[in-house]
């Protein structure tokens, strides 16, 4: 029998190898590679093809969020986990319009990633009772109520919102070239149509926006704080 392929993606290794653990405690179960960026984690889906991605959410370079379309979008097939630290209601509807399958809190993976897991092997969908019931009561309120408003998140294209990302992180209008393969006059073209969209007048603003719509992750008093 085949064994089952996992990729796992966290930019903490320590994290990375207490799951890694839990998962290769299973009969059958491979990791077959792990990624510490959300960009990483995509070049090594494309290559590897495993049968579940496993993403943190508030990964660097590239989030959990726009590496999970990345690698759907590459292969449908692929089932997607997302690990966070928050169940806001917003971050859920934001998992399951990326496309995800499952959705963890890391404070439950010691005790639930196995079965969220075989949840997804097994062709279902997995959510937390606390996440499941929060899903269900944004749709029987038909998904108004509780629904974000995100003026001007939605009008951005995923590159826009890989370079949003990539700005937010501090790199330069060439770093973001660079990065994505582009011209310093290209990025410069998508960095002005994304302010002129949103609306904004600088850096700071932009890294505000980018952490309020969990695009990127911030680190206040000593404690990493993720999407």
């Amino acid at each position: 029998m085949a064994a089952f392929r996992i990729l796992l993606a966290d930019d903490h290794e320590v994290v990375r190898k207490g799951l890694c653990a839990l998962l290769t405690s299973q009969p059958d179960w491979e990791v077959c590679g792990e990624a510490s960026d959300g960009r990483d984690a995509v070049e090594k889906a494309q290559k590897l093809r495993p049968d579940v991605v496993i993403l943190d959410i508030g990964m660097p370079s590239l989030n959990g969020l726009e590496a999970t379309r990345h690698i759907l979008k590459a292969n449908p097939g692929t089932k997607v986990l997302i690990l966070t630290l928050h169940d806001s209601d917003q971050v859920v509807r934001e998992v399951l319009n990326a496309g995800a399958r499952g959705f963890l809190l890391k404070s439950d993976a010691a005790r639930d990633l196995v079965a969220a897991v075989e949840a997804l092997r097994r062709d279902k969908t997995y959510f937390t009772s606390k996440v499941a019931a929060m899903v269900l009561d944004g749709y029987l309120k038909g998904g108004t109520a509780t629904s974000p408003v995100l003026p001007g998140r939605n009008r951005l294209t995923p590159r826009e919102r890989e370079i949003v990302q990539l700005l937010a992180e501090g790199k330069s209008t060439k770093e973001v070239a660079v990065a994505l393969g582009l011209s310093v006059k290209t990025a410069e073209t998508h960095r002005s149509n994304i302010m002129r969209k949103l609306q904004l007048h600088s850096v700071s603003d932009l890294v505000l926006y980018a952490v309020r719509n969990n695009i990127v992750h911030v680190v206040q008093a000593g404690v990493e704080q993720q999407g």
